[in-house]
C-alpha cells in the first residue's frame, strides 16, 4: 500500500526555491532515509507531508488523501525542535498526548519512560538528550501509519544516539513507514531499507539500500561524501 506521494510539489519561502519537481511514492512497511546536508529542503519536505505547510504547488497524497484532517490523523511528526513546555513532567506529556491524539497508546509510552529511564521531573531540568527521547517516545507512541522524524539525532551525543535509535526500532512495525531526515548517516544507515539524497531543493537519488550499494560499491555515508564533496570543501556540511 502507498502510504505517501507527491507529484512535481514545489515550494518556495519568497524569492528562495526550497522544493523544485519533487515527486516520490513511499510505500508501507519500509524505513526510510532522507538525506541532505542543512537547507536541501528536507525539513520542508517533512512539514508539507505532515499537512503543517499547505502554500505549495503540485499534489501530495498521504494514505491515498489529499493533505488535511483525514491524513494527518495518518501522520506522527517529529519536528527538529522541542515544542513541549518547559514546566511539563513527563506525566504531564502523556496527559497531553493522551488528550490530543485517539490513537495515542499511553500503556506503551509508560513502558518505554521506564525502560529508557526518563526522569520524573520537569523538562527545564532535563538534559538535551534527555528531551530529545521524551519527545521520541510520544511521538513513537502513536499507533500511526507514517512517522516521520525529522533530525531526530541532530545535536546530541552518540550513546544518546544509539538510545534513540533503539527507540525508534523498538516501536517499528511491518505495517508502517518511518521517514528520517539526517545527515548523519554513520550511526543511522544501518536502519534503511530505502534512501531519498536530496540536493539543491531536488531528489536526487531514490533507491533501495541493497541496490545503492551493489552499485556504488560503497556505504551510504560514503555516497553522501562523493555526492557532496563540493559542499563539504566549501564547509556547508
Amino acid at each position: 500500500m502507498r502510504i505517501a506521494e507527491t507529484k512535481e510539489l514545489h515550494h518556495r519561502y519568497g524569492a528562495v526555491q526550497v522544493l523544485e519537481n519533487v515527486s516520490l511514492a513511499i510505500d508501507s512497511g519500509h524505513l526510510v532515509g532522507l538525506i541532505g546536508p542543512n537547507g536541501c529542503g528536507k525539513s520542508t519536505l517533512m512539514k508539507i507531508l505532515a499537512g503543517l505547510i499547505r502554500n505549495h504547488g503540485g499534489e501530495v497524497l498521504v494514505d491515498g488523501k489529499p493533505v488535511g484532517p483525514e491524513s494527518k490523523a495518518a501522520v506522527s511528526y517529529l519536528p527538529e525542535s522541542t515544542y513541549l513546555a518547559e514546566w511539563m513532567r513527563p506525566k504531564d506529556t502523556l496527559d497531553v498526548f493522551t488528550d490530543f491524539y485517539a490513537d495515542f497508546d499511553r500503556v506503551k509510552a509508560e513502558g518505554m519512560l521506564k525502560r529508557f529511564k526518563i526522569p520524573d521531573k520537569s523538562i527545564r531540568t532535563m538534559s538535551k538528550g534527555t528531551q530529545e527521547k521524551l519527545q521520541l517516545i510520544l511521538v513513537m507512541s502513536r499507533r500511526a501509519k507514517l512517522y516521520l522524524l525529522d533530525e531526530p539525532l541532530g545535536g546530541i551525543d552518540p550513546a544518546s544516539r544509539a538510545v534513540m535509535l533503539d527507540i525508534i526500532m523498538s516501536s517499528y512495525s511491518e505495517d508502517s513507514t518511518i521517514v528520517i531526515s539526517t545527515h548523519l548517516l554513520h550511526d543511522v544507515e544501518r536502519v534503511f531499507d530505502r534512501v531519498l539524497f536530496m540536493k539543491d531543493s531536488r531528489i536526487i537519488v531514490d533507491s533501495d539500500v541493497d541496490t545503492l550499494r551493489a552499485q556504488t560499491g560503497c556505504s551510504l555515508e560514503e555516497h553522501f561524501v562523493s555526492l557532496y564533496t563540493d559542499m563539504a570543501e566549501g564547509g556547508a556540511l
